[in-house]
C-alpha cells in the first residue's frame, strides 16, 4: 500500500466519521428539543420506548414491581454471602518475624 492511498482512505474514515457525528448531533439536538430540553425527560422516554422500564398505573403495577426486586436483591445476597463469610473468617497465616 502507497503512501498516497493510505492519506487517502485516512480522509474517506475522517469523512465518513465526521457525517456520522453530525447526524448523531443533529438527531440528538432534534430529541432535546422535542423533549422540551430535558436530558432526564429524554432518558425516560428512551427507556419507556425500549422497553427498559414500564408505566406504572395502579398501586398493583408498583408492588409488582417492587417485589419483584426485592426478590433479585435477596438472591444476590443469597449467592454473595457465603463468598463473602468464607473471606471474613479465613485463616491468617502466620509470620514469624526475625530481628
Amino acid at each position: 500500500m502507497t503512501q498516497e492511498s493510505s492519506k487517502t482512505a485516512s480522509r474517506v474514515i475522517l469523512g465518513i466519521g465526521t457525517i456520522m457525528c453530525l447526524w448523531v448531533g443533529a438527531a440528538l439536538t432534534a430529541a432535546l428539543s422535542q423533549a422540551n430540553w430535558s436530558i432526564s425527560a429524554l432518558a425516560g422516554q428512551y427507556m419507556v420506548a425500549t422497553g427498559m422500564i414500564k408505566p406504572l398505573h395502579t398501586m398493583v403495577d408498583f408492588y409488582t414491581h417492587i417485589k419483584g426486586i426485592e426478590y433479585l436483591i435477596c438472591v444476590a445476597f443469597f449467592a454473595a454471602f457465603p463468598a463473602f463469610y468464607q473471606y471474613v473468617n479465613k485463616e491468617q497465616k502466620k509470620v514469624q518475624v526475625t530481628k
